[in-house]
């Protein structure tokens, strides 16, 4: 553990490969995308409100599926500067900032399921 604290492991760029282990976790957290990706894509077939945002959660799914097969790439293929670990610090930050927007957006929908219901009170009356 106190290796994960030290410059050396993060910042080396030749780094070596990962343990079974983690190439395990990080196969499962892949699999784990692609198995959401896929039920996101069914779920928004549906339609109603929530398509935007199950549109915008099925591209996050899919582009870091696509993004953490590139990194596991370079990490099993030993390529110097790409299997740094940073990369996978940097990716795992940009996929938190990521579903904050998701999440930002995804708290707006009462917001506008509300207002069509009062457009459609005020629809109800005119001719």
């Amino acid at each position: 553990m106190t290796n994960l604290l030290t410059w050396d492991f993060w910042f080396n760029l030749n780094p070596g490969p990962l343990t079974v282990l983690n190439q395990k976790i990080f196969i499962g957290l892949l699999i784990a995308f692609v198995a959401l990706a896929i039920f996101v894509l069914i779920i928004k077939r549906s339609g109603g409100i929530y398509r935007g945002f199950l549109n915008r959660l099925y591209g996050f799914y899919l582009a870091n599926t696509v993004i953490g097969l590139v990194l596991f790439f370079f990490n099993y293929e030993l390529v110097p500067f790409f299997s740094a670990r940073f990369w996978l610090a940097l990716w795992l930050g940009v996929m938190i900032i990521w579903l904050f927007f998701i999440i930002k957006k995804l708290r707006l929908i009462p917001l506008q399921k509300k207002e069509q219901e009062q457009v459609k009170e005020m629809k109800k009356y005119l001719p």
